[in-house]
């Protein structure tokens, strides 16, 4: 099958693998490069960096519904479009192009979580199943149609890095076996409930503030959720401090207030939160490299407390 793939992060570079094994790939649509790091260099991206080495043409349009583009499009003939983690909403003159039509792989359950960054708050938000959606574009955000669902459990440690990379090639699979399911007619699209819905929008830096009145278990969360973008911090005395891993521990607070470090005596970073102690594994106070709770612990002279 010809099939045209729009695609850009990493999430996307397992399932053109997988395309580019079975189908015939006329043309990969990304984002233009970006500035990236430190010194700002322009950066192509990961679906880029992969078509290039699969051998595989490129476009990288900076408005893909523009004219310019479609005329690329039109010319690829494509059977299927295929879309993962692309950045850029689709008209209806792209995604009513292709005969089969306009396939999206989605990272979550839909229709729970339609939105940019379905991984982090299906994580943020405590759930403990998730998985991967195809389905037929249309005019709204995440809301054509679906054709596959396969779900897995969420870990009870797991980040979102850790999970993006497991659905990552769970969805790979999932693409292929949607495509054979339409070229054959054995797969038909069947539309999204209203029930459940729930929206996962694009992630700002201040979303990993943590609030330390918050439960023991809802800032384990939030910390597994924005891990690695845009990580989960908070404030001791002056300083940010960046949190990368945490654990619950089940041990109730007692006078300890949120925020505050306790029981310094065991070696562990325990620290008080709205009803239990959290004990942080790994955090990066800024400026510095990551360091274990155990190594931040030694190191303090006086009563110490996160804000």
């Amino acid at each position: 099958m010809r099939v045209v793939f729009l695609g850009t992060s990493g999430f996307a570079v397992p399932a053109l693998r997988a395309l580019a094994r079975e189908h015939t790939i006329p043309l990969v649509v990304t984002q233009p490069d970006r500035p990236a790091g430190r010194h700002a260099v322009l950066t192509p991206s990961p679906v880029k960096v992969e078509a290039r080495a699969l051998g595989l043409p490129v476009a990288d349009p900076e408005r893909i519904n523009r004219e310019e583009a479609l005329a690329l499009l039109r010319k690829a003939t494509p059977e299927a479009i295929v879309v993962a983690s692309y950045g850029q909403l689709l008209k209806r003159p792209l995604f009513s192009l292709p005969p089969l039509g306009t396939i999206n792989l989605h990272a979550s359950l839909l229709p729970r979580y339609r939105g940019a960054a379905p991984i982090n708050w299906a994580i943020a938000r405590g759930e403990t199943e998730t998985g991967v959606t195809t389905f037929l574009i249309d005019e709204g955000m995440d809301t054509g149609p679906a054709l596959l669902k396969r779900s897995i459990p969420i870990g009870e440690e797991e980040t979102a890095g850790e999970l993006h990379d497991r659905l990552a090639l769970l969805g790979a699979d999932v693409v292929l076996e949607t495509l054979d399911g339409l070229a054959k007619g054995t797969l038909a699209p069947v539309p999204q409930p209203a029930e459940g819905a729930t929206l996962a929008p694009r992630l700002e830096r201040d979303d990993g503030r943590l609030d330390w009145e918050k439960t023991a278990r809802g800032l384990h969360n939030q910390v597994r959720g924005m891990n690695p973008w845009p990580g989960a911090f908070a404030l001791f005395g002056e300083q940010r401090v960046k949190l990368h891993r945490t654990r619950l521990t089940a041990a109730r607070r007692g006078p300890v207030a949120p925020g505050e470090v306790a029981l310094r005596e065991t070696g562990r970073l325990l620290v008080g939160t709205g009803d239990e102690l959290l004990e942080v594994l790994e955090l990066q106070p800024e400026g510095r490299p990551r360091m274990t709770g155990r190594d931040f612990v030694n190191g303090l002279r006086d009563e110490a407390r996160f804000r």
